[in-house]
């Protein structure tokens, strides 16, 4: 492997982009890779009264300029990204090669994953997610697609096989 690059795992609410994030983040401690895992939602999510997305890409740009000081060669995001130009922009922001994974779900499968969490923000969470999946939201801009309704472990290892890491 040499380095350093970047996997943005995309898809809609649900489709567990966070869960194959961690189990990526878990493969790599495993082989000792320098790796920094960021889910990209948290790094915009603040009461500013201002577009959290600008803020996420401001504090992307700073977290991987640590994290690249820090000895970090691979870095696994996850972010729903909605078109070209949000991906044109994290792609500008991360500042390393990036592969983009986006995660295919069936949306009933999304409905039973989120009925877990029983708050009024995942019932907003898998409507959101059905209008996307009826919009086509995020789709084509992927450079792979993998269906995730496997076990986690074996979708990250899918995604490290298709990345060459």
């Amino acid at each position: 492997m040499s380095g350093p690059g970047a996997v943005l795992l995309t898809g809609v609410y649900g489709s567990g982009k966070s869960s194959v994030g961690a189990e990526l983040a878990y493969l790599l401690q495993e082989r000792g890779e320098h790796y920094a895992l960021l889910d990209l939602d948290f790094l915009g999510w603040a009461a500013t009264g201002k577009p959290g997305f600008q803020l996420m890409l401001a504090n992307l740009r700073a977290v991987r300029a640590n994290y690249a000081r820090a000895g970090v060669d691979w870095y696994v995001l996850a972010h729903f990204v909605r078109d070209g130009g949000e991906l044109a922009a994290i792609r500008d922001a991360v500042a390393v090669p990036l592969s983009v994974i986006r995660l295919k779900v069936p949306l009933d499968e999304i409905g039973r994953r989120l009925a877990a969490e029983v708050t009024t923000e995942r019932a907003d969470d898998l409507r959101a997610a059905a209008a996307a999946v009826a919009a086509g939201a995020g789709t084509g801009l992927e450079d792979q697609l993998i269906d995730n309704d496997r076990p986690v472990s074996v979708v990250a290892r899918e995604v490290l096989a298709y990345l060459g890491w």
